[in-house]
């Protein structure tokens, strides 16, 4: 089956059997390895990109779902140049990192954050958030993180 969709604002049209899930597609077909199969089961969130300006995770929805949408993935946040989204600066500056696994799921779940509850505080990024695991840190980074990531974007 032939699905055509957009990752990270260029049209892609891939052949795939119908079963094949869309972190599939990015990984083996489009090779975007930034976003991480952790689970399988949608539990930890590290396999996040946004989908016509929703985060979803990628490891549990078909990529025939997919035909005529807009996929965005770690990969496609960063400018053209190779400047970072304010949001990865944030991760970077504010050390919301460890191993790094979650991260590209997190960074993406926090852009989608910030888009659509950009005054939350940290009880409630720590709730929205909640989606996504993290097994290296306490999240007290990720946290800031999101904090400076949501400042920098709302000052754009």
């Amino acid at each position: 089956m032939l699905v055509q969709f957009k990752v990270n604002g260029k049209p892609a049209a891939i052949d795939v059997a119908p079963h094949t899930l869309l972190v599939q597609v990015l990984r083996e077909h489009l090779k975007l390895t930034g976003t991480h199969v952790g689970c399988d089961t949608a539990q930890c969130g590290a396999c996040t990109v946004i989908k016509d300006g929703r985060a979803i995770k990628s490891c549990n929805v078909l990529a025939a779902q997919m035909a005529g949408s807009e996929i965005t993935t770690i990969e496609g946040l960063a400018a053209p140049d190779g400047t970072m989204h304010p949001m990865q600066a944030a991760f970077k500056e504010c050390h919301g990192l460890q191993c790094g696994y979650c991260t590209t799921g997190m960074v993406m779940s926090a852009v989608d954050l910030c888009k659509h509850h950009p005054k939350a505080d940290a009880t409630e990024i720590r709730a929205l958030l909640e989606g996504n695991i993290c097994r290296c840190t306490g999240y007290q980074n990720i946290v800031k993180s999101v904090q400076q990531g949501q400042a920098a974007l709302a000052a754009q």
